[in-house]
């Protein structure tokens, strides 16, 4: 069942920080949903800019279609051959969070807690060194320097901006230090990156949307922080959806700060200044709850609403089950961070990532899903999320493809 219970307590990502971490926080946590990092970002590097080499050609076909319009670095990474880290098993793993506080995190933060202790039994990991930046680049670029200079052997991070980190990234690369992004991408040729392809992210969730809308009418366009790369991505593949439904019009964009209550906010500001009639609201995940409960409020016509794994709106859609035909998962977050830890563990393995950006396709989230997780008291209100089973986002063997001497890491042995 979902953990609802588990953030109505409003406790920040530190609750869930037990064993094995040492923590170093900078500042007041702030609570925001979903990532971003700083002010200065953009879309990165394409597929095949600055001479890449085709790595993705190279990958087995069912990989090769999550590349399709990605518009990030997708050239190889400097950790194959005889590169080795510099240090040997069990590593000290450094964390240079952008922020804390929020559900989100609060959820990938548990999930980094159930890894810990496996990896320290496994003899793999010493400690998790965390800090939190709190969305200032400079304060961030400062910490990455630290963590390797306390002797990270790898640091990772979530969220980040595509090119603000570039100099810090390269300081720890020249240290022997690798750098692996997760739920975002950094256009550092040092930098290995995981994440769902947001573009098509954001054109899937559109057409979705526009089919249930009958391929006509006006749409309210809920983005998250504009200007961040995967809020803008994610907004470029809806734009990309609207060149298919000529017949579909949107009369409004918001920024929602993939906050559930800055979303109500907008959204209501929204309904309350216009007018015109609103056909469907396409929000990026973290922002659904908020939108649906905008409406509600408002007392307009509940239309349907994107939905990208929040679990207040998906309680919503087992109790109306008419009211859109599916959801997807787009960034769940122990996923995620699941993801970009074995990534770094791998990494520091030599198993050699073969590729800058490793990235998968969107899963579908079916009503059954939802019905199977969700008893008839779930919590419409809820902030909380539905996440995949661990591992099944993408498998231990799902990645092996993107590895030249691909091992479990749990049972890998030098």
């Amino acid at each position: 069942m979902v953990k609802e219970d588990l953030l109505r307590t409003g406790g920040s990502a530190r609750t869930f920080i037990r064993r094995g971490l040492a923590i170093a926080a900078v500042g007041a946590m702030v609570a925001l949903t979903a990532c971003s990092s700083g002010d200065d970002f953009g879309d990165g590097g394409g597929q095949g800019e600055s001479g890449e080499t085709d790595v993705v050609s190279t990958l087995p076909a069912e990989f090769q279609e999550a590349y399709v319009n990605l518009g990030q670095p997708v050239g190889p990474t400097p950790y194959v051959g005889d590169w080795a880290p510099r240090g040997e098993a069990p590593w000290t793993i450094g964390y240079a969070s952008p922020y804390s506080g929020n559900s989100w995190q609060a959820y990938a933060m548990e999930r980094l807690e159930e890894l810990i202790p496996k990896y320290q039994e496994a003899g793999l990991i010493d400690e998790v060194i965390i800090t939190q930046s709190n969305l200032d680049d400079t304060v961030q670029n400062q910490q990455i320097r630290q963590l390797v200079d306390q002797g990270a052997d790898i640091i990772f991070t979530c969220c980040s901006s595509v090119t603000a980190l570039n100099q810090s990234i390269e300081y720890a690369f020249d240290n022997g230090v690798p750098f692996v992004s997760y739920s975002g991408y950094i256009d550092s040729p040092y930098s290995i990156n995981t994440s769902a392809n947001y573009r098509e992210a954001g054109r899937i969730s559109a057409e979705s949307l526009f089919e249930k809308m009958g391929g006509a009418g006006n749409v309210l366009d809920v983005v998250g922080v504009p200007g961040g790369a995967s809020s803008d991505s994610f907004d470029a593949g809806v734009h990309d959806a609207l060149e298919k439904f000529p017949d579909i019009s949107i009369i409004g964009t918001v920024a929602g700060q993939w906050s559930d209550t800055v979303t109500k906010t907008e959204v209501q500001k929204f309904l309350a200044t216009n007018s015109d009639p609103v056909d469907g609201i396409i929000v990026q995940p973290g922002s659904a709850t908020g939108a649906l409960q905008a409406l509600q409020q408002s007392g307009r016509e509940i239309v349907p609403v994107s939905v990208g794994g929040e679990a207040g709106a998906l309680c919503y859609w087992k109790n109306n089950p008419e009211w859109i035909d599916e959801a997807f998962h787009i960034w769940p977050p122990g996923d995620e961070l699941q993801l970009g830890f074995e990534v770094a563990i791998r990494t520091l393995q030599q198993q050699g990532p073969r590729i800058q950006s490793i990235v998968r396709n969107i899963a579908p989230l079916t009503l059954d899903e939802v019905n199977a997780n969700f008893g008839d008291d779930c919590d419409e209100n809820s902030n909380g999320w539905l996440q995949p089973e661990p591992g099944e986002w993408f498998s231990t063997a799902d990645l092996d493809n993107f590895f030249e001497n691909p091992a479990d890491p749990l049972t890998w042995r030098p």
